[in-house]
């Protein structure tokens, strides 16, 4: 679980990046969400877009990535912003502390 710290520092270092994957009208699927874990493994943070024409909402998004161990970091308009330490980085990303 993600403190509002660390929720804060992600924030600032998705900022300037852009979406990465899509969802559109396929919806969630398994080979999604491989992606998105082989791309979270190298990156650590990441930026998905839900396109206006899928069915799916945001909520069932966040539960279908939470299952995986992935946290929520943000929601801007259509785009999900979610996160997932990696340990196979040579930089990984250094959140704040917890106290």
């Amino acid at each position: 679980m993600l403190t509002p710290k660390q929720k804060a520092y992600l924030k600032s270092l998705a900022q300037s990046q852009k979406p990465t994957f899509q969802i559109g009208k396929e919806g969630l699927s398994t080979n999604l969400r491989d992606d998105v874990l082989n791309y979270l493994n190298k990156h650590e943070i990441i930026k998905i877009s839900i396109l206006k024409n899928s069915l799916t909402t945001f909520e069932e998004a966040i539960a279908y990535f939470s299952l995986s161990d992935i946290e929520f970091v943000q929601k801007i308009g259509r785009v999900l912003v979610l996160y997932k330490h990696s340990n196979t980085i040579d930089n990984p990303i250094v959140l704040p502390a917890k106290k």
